[in-house]
């Protein structure tokens, strides 16, 4: 028997970014057994297969044989109608990284700013989207709505895709890409593995930094009660302007207080289990999958830290600060899965729990409203974020009828309670600090905050393969639904003296555990207005609404439905067009009389087209349009004080800003000479209406560097990459080199973006209260021509290495390069804040060995051998002022795995 597969049947209709047996190759797993011939999965003889091309499902000894006729698509990455790059398994497990964030900045266009948010082409984590097999996510972090991706572990995650184009079936939310990954999914073959790795730090292990006890459970990133939220706070912080001395005795002291110095910073460590098992019972193939890993890492910054109000760059304040983070990743993944003919169902559980135990001390000899004294800065915090998702999805196949549907139930809380903070004034004449708590450099506040937030989700995507063309041509359609629903709460307070003025001494002079000790706060303090003595010496004095709103809650619900044509239009020609119709309602309401909320309720319809023309066996080319949308998220909007721990700085939302609309054109070309092989180059340009940028100001003259929101009026943005990924075999060397070949891959991007600015009113990102925004001419808050923020001209990457094709031995070297960025805009038309990133080279070696019947995996990783730092200044005529620099260690990292 002889059955000829033509190109219709390699061209599979399908709803999905990629045909789900691509996918499934990718993540490394195995196709369903009657899943239909898919270009990822049997590509033509001379992509570099065997000319005997076997068909999942057919007996090769009952003399069956398939004949494969037309264009070779030797995979994903030339399959799909859209420009995508994919990390597979194998991708992943190269770059030796430990999250998924930090392999994703190995793809071209790509780079992280900040802890774990991906920037593609130089568009911040506002213009992509990032989704978990193909649902969307909350997000932990206050200031932003899209999740960070450095907590998800390499560990669970089977592949990673970034769609670089704009397609109608996926959320209009879209500038620079889309991020989806995809988790594990159940194996063909059941397995148990375990590992764990050690990692050494140059600049933290073993070396100078700052700890404090709090609970019982920290070094597993859990809280045991000591940091619970006092339950007056709970039921009166938003209502009561002061607590008396008797319930502020009440809040945990010494464990959230005392910093202590630690010469001996332990060693990183890293454990993970996962373990797969998958059975039949009847004509259904039924599987799971579980992992569960945890790591413990530190890391310290001696950080410089100024900053400036004048035009010549004269420093107002200049810290040198020490701070020590010590984070906690616990997370799980269970999933289960059935497979019966071309039908697929997954249910997928995820947890994630995230927690980052920070210290910090700093000192200054320069610094406002201190008397010319020398200034002692003193935090301890606490961030803890979880994660917790459900997903259920069905892949159902009919013939030329394809059904795909998926539901996910996700919540998200971030809390971060005790955020202690004090500033001690070295007094000359008794040669000690003093903190008399009456805020002239002398000061101690605490702030607890929360936040929660659920996310429904819901997609049925239908795709119909026309049978009446002579060519392939398939109509899909779909309807999408999101309800994100959060609350959040931020409760700041002061001590102070029961009248406001300075506590007496010797308690002023004492360290800050003992400062804020009962003995302390009940002791009695002169009342110059009785002349008496008043019991209870310190208090807290409510600050919650007068900086900002004390609580929010947001939502956002988008409506969506799509319709789409893909077909081939002539020999070679290829053509995929839809339009999308998305109506959101975003809300931000605050419990503040002063800083209102807001409301976004606006419908758009967005086209999206891309051609392909398969001009030769192996090349092609594209062009694309499309319009797309950006929301400000829920964090930009609000108008609520929120600390980020990576840039040690304060964010402040804006109520005033608006959506952003972007319109996308690419062209593309693409030459796959041999399988896993090719060179890709692309030119692209975006134009984008309103585009929201960080701005930086000062609340007050004396008030320490915030961040605040507004849009410019328009911006563009411009550039090409190129790509390329070769291997050189090394057979001909014979000996060690017979199954051995070189491997390259190198990608660069240049980018230009230009904000274009003038007398157009824009809101100030600091706005009253009143209800009434305030507008100022965008030429005071941005300089025309100045490019967007975290937009990097250049970006390189490059690995090069040697591997095994015959068994696992690998050794690769990366190299990446990225120029400077703005991280803000510059206070007062000051210059803009610009980071550094520099160079970047790491080693990473991989070696399989078999022992007593077991499968090992060595790793060793040297990450940062170049010692490049952490840079972020404002450049000045003839000076620059450091906003916050300091070294980066050089790390090195030895794990083992073992396969059972």
């Amino acid at each position: 028997m002889t059955t000829k597969i033509t190109l219709a049947t390699l061209l599979v209709a399908t709803t999905q970014l990629v045909c789900p047996a691509a996918l499934a190759q990718v993540a490394g797993q195995t196709p369903p057994a009657t899943a239909p011939a898919d270009p990822a999965v049997a590509p033509a003889q001379d992509a570099g297969q065997d000319p005997e091309v076997s068909a999942p499902g057919f007996d090769a000894d009952a003399g069956e044989e398939i004949v494969v006729t037309g264009r070779n698509i030797p995979n994903v990455v030339r399959a799909t109608a859209q420009v995508v790059s994919v990390l597979s398994t194998e991708d992943i497990a190269r770059t030796g990284e430990g999250d998924i964030a930090g392999a994703l900045s190995r793809v071209t266009g790509l780079s992280v700013v900040g802890n774990g948010f991906v920037f593609v082409r130089g568009l911040g984590d506002r213009y992509s989207s990032s989704l978990l097999n193909g649902s969307p996510l909350p997000s932990p972090e206050p200031l932003r709505r899209t999740v960070p991706l450095d907590i998800f572990p390499t560990s669970i995650v089977g592949s990673a895709l970034v769609q670089k184009t704009y397609s109608a079936n996926y959320p209009g939310e879209f500038g620079g890409g889309v991020i989806n990954l995809t988790t594990r999914a159940v194996p063909q073959e059941s397995f148990l593995q375990v590992g764990g790795s050690l990692m050494f730090d140059s600049t933290t292990t073993d070396q100078f930094g700052y700890v404090y006890d709090g609970g019982r459970l920290d070094s597993l990133g859990y809280d045991t009660g000591e940091r619970d939220v006092p339950g007056f706070i709970r039921a009166e912080g938003l209502t009561s302007s002061v607590f008396f001395s008797g319930q502020v005795a009440q809040l945990t002291n010494a464990e959230t207080t005392l910093l202590q110095q630690n010469d001996h910073i332990p060693v990183n460590w890293n454990g993970e289990m996962s373990a797969g098992h998958s059975f039949d019972v009847g004509g259904v193939r039924l599987g799971l999958i579980a992992s569960a890993s945890m790591g413990n890492s530190f890391r310290t910054r001696d950080a410089i830290q100024q900053d400036t109000t004048d035009p010549t760059g004269a420093v107002r304040s200049d810290f040198r600060t020490v701070l020590t983070d010590n984070r906690i990743v616990a997370n799980g993944l269970l999933g289960f899965g059935a497979e019966f003919g071309e039908h697929r169902i997954r249910w997928t559980n995820l947890y994630i729990h995230d927690t980052l135990k920070q210290a910090r001390l700093g000192t200054a000899t320069v610094y406002p409203n201190s008397s010319g004294n020398q200034v002692l800065q003193q935090n301890t915090n606490w961030f803890e974020r979880q994660l917790i998702d459900t997903q259920l999805t069905g892949e159902f196949k009919f013939g030329g009828l394809s059904l795909d549907m998926r539901g996910s139930y996700a919540n998200t809380r971030r809390n971060a309670p005790y955020e202690r903070f004090f500033s001690y004034r070295f007094d000359p004449v008794r040669q000690a600090y003093v903190n008399s708590l009456n805020g002239l450099g002398e000061s101690a506040t605490v702030a607890f905050s929360e936040l929660d937030e659920n996310l429904w989700s819901g997609q049925a995507d239908l795709g119909y393969r026309l049978p009446f063309f002579s060519r392939p041509v398939t109509l899909s359609g779909g309807y999408f639904y999101s309800d994100s629903q959060r609350s959040s709460t931020r409760f700041d307070f002061r001590y102070r003296s029961f009248n406001g003025g300075s506590i007496p001494s010797p308690a002023s002079y004492l360290r800050p555990d003992f400062l804020l000790s009962t003995d302390s706060i009940m002791s009695a303090c002169f009342n110059p207005t009785t002349v008496a003595a008043e019991a209870g010496c310190i208090r807290l004095f409510n600050l919650s609404n007068a900086q900002g709103a004390a609580q929010y809650d947001a939502s956002l619900k988008i409506h969506a439905g799509y319709a789409q044509l893909e077909g081939e239009l002539a020999e070679g020609l290829r053509a995929t067009a839809g339009v999308r119709y998305e109506k959101a309602d975003e809300r931000v309401t605050t419990n503040s009389a002063t800083f209102a909320g807001t409301r976004l309720n606006n419908a758009y319809w967005l086209p999206a087209a891309t051609v392909t023309w398969n001009f030769a066996p192996d090349m092609q080319a594209r062009l694309h349009g499309s319009k797309t949308i950006a929301r400000p998220q829920f964090r930009e909007l609000a108008p609520q004080v929120y600390r980020d721990f990576e840039s040690d700085r304060l964010f402040f939302g804006n109520p005033e800003l608006i959506d952003s609309k972007l319109l996308n054109f690419e062209g593309r070309f693409e030459w796959f000479f041999a399988r896993d092989q090719r060179i890709t180059a692309a030119g692209f340009y975006k134009k984008i209406d309103n585009p929201t940028e960080q701005v930086a100001f000062f609340p007050t003259a004396d008030s320490s560097l915030q961040t605040g929101f507004s849009y410019a009026p328009s911006a563009t943005l411009w550039g090409g990459e190129i790509e390329a990924q070769k291997y050189f075999p090394l057979e001909s060397w014979g000996g060690f080199f017979t199954s051995r070949r070189l491997m390259l891959v190198a990608n660069y991007t240049y980018t230009k973006s230009s904000i274009q600015s003038g007398s157009e009113l824009v809101p100030s990102p600091i706005q009253n209260g009143s209800g009434v925004a305030v507008l100022v001419p965008s030429s005071q808050l941005f300089r025309d021509g100045a490019p967007l923020t975290g937009q990097s001209d250049h970006l390189v990457n490059l690995q090069f290495g040697i591997e095994d094709t015959d068994s696992l031995s690998q050794l690769t070297a990366l190299f990446t390069y990225a120029s400077n960025r703005v991280t803000n805009r510059g206070a007062n038309l000051l210059p803009d804040i610009v980071e550094r990133p520099g160079i970047r080279l790491d080693l990473v070696a991989r070696q399989g060995v078999k022992l007593a019947g077991l499968e090992f995996e060595l790793k060793l990783e040297a990450r940062n051998l170049t010692g490049t730092r952490y840079r972020e200044y404002q450049q000045f005529d003839g000076s620059a002022v450091e906003i916050n620099s300091y070294r980066l260690g050089r790390t090195v990292s030895l794990g083992v795995s073992a396969k059972f």
